[in-house]
């Protein structure tokens, strides 16, 4: 799924608070929770909408976000996000169908 523009510079904004704070402080904040496994998630919430992104560790300070949807994560969000990270460790790469862009401007 294809997060609309307006929900992926939402996400976006919570992805700079986090590069800014480091990922300590955004556990405390509550913009990033871990779901199973080695799978964790993005919550980037404004007034009712929600968006999320499922994201890996990849290395060094380096993760892998493997997509973005905006609702509850549902066991099947959980289950793609782990076919990512396999893939990855298999292969050393990820290949997303949708990659998450910072707006232009």
């Amino acid at each position: 799924m294809t997060l609309p523009a307006k929900d992926r510079a939402k996400l976006l904004a919570t992805i700079t608070k986090i590069e800014e704070h480091g990922l300590a402080e955004a556990t405390r904040q509550q913009w990033v929770k871990h779901l199973e496994g080695e799978i964790w998630e993005i919550r980037s919430q404004f007034a009712n909408n929600i968006q999320r992104a499922c994201y890996f560790h990849a290395e060094h300070d380096h993760h892998i976000i493997t997509h973005g949807f905006t609702k509850k994560t549902p066991h099947s969000e959980i289950r793609k996000a782990q076919t990512f990270y396999k893939l990855y460790k298999q292969e050393g790469r990820v290949h997303a169908p949708h990659q998450l862009r910072r707006p232009a401007g």
